[in-house]
């Protein structure tokens, strides 16, 4: 199945320097960089065929996140791996992210309580840390013990190879996901 990358809020948190660090570890060579506002990139595919990369490095542009997606539609082609795939190696971060889960491990401290979560990013199964406070973290008790998968909101962030839900809000139990 061939999912192309869309969501606009997505396609503007990714992070110029993270997309240039990536392009240079997978053989794209920098022909030039134009003022401030873009860089552009080559590469030979596979069938020999030169492929084309203009990086945006400004976020703040309106045509920030159609940049992107092109972007990722050459990559796709480049590297013959869905969108999804190449996103999750460039996504760091997402701002009030909603993430369904399980919760896989709870550890309680003296006002909070650190709780991880087994959720769906860009695709993939990954595990996801955050901090509740009482009386949610009681809840995210209840979701463990019972295995109710749970729905939250937050801004994500990766770091390194893990992923933190910051800001949590609005978990609840996911009780018709349980249903079903």
């Amino acid at each position: 199945m061939i999912v192309t990358v869309r969501d606009p809020e997505i396609l503007k948190n990714l992070q110029p320097e993270i997309v240039r660090t990536y392009l240079e570890t997978h053989c794209w060579q920098e022909v030039r960089q134009i003022d401030d506002k873009a860089s552009l990139w080559n590469r030979h595919s596979a069938t020999s065929e030169e492929l084309e990369i203009l990086l945006p490095l400004k976020p703040e542009f309106l045509d920030f996140p159609r940049r992107m997606a092109e972007v990722l539609q050459t990559l796709e082609i480049a590297e013959n791996r869905s969108q999804l795939e190449i996103l999750s190696n460039l996504l760091t971060s997402a701002p009030n992210i909603t993430i369904q889960g399980i919760v896989t491990n709870l550890q309680e401290g003296a006002a909070t309580g650190k709780v991880t979560l087994t959720g769906v990013i860009v695709g993939k199964l990954r595990r996801i840390q955050l901090e509740l406070a009482e009386p949610v973290y009681e809840l995210a008790v209840k979701a463990y013990q019972a295995r109710i998968p749970v729905i939250c909101q937050g801004n994500l962030v990766k770091q390194g190879r893990s992923f933190l839900l910051q800001n949590t809000h609005h978990f609840t139990l996911d009780l018709d996901a349980w249903l079903e």
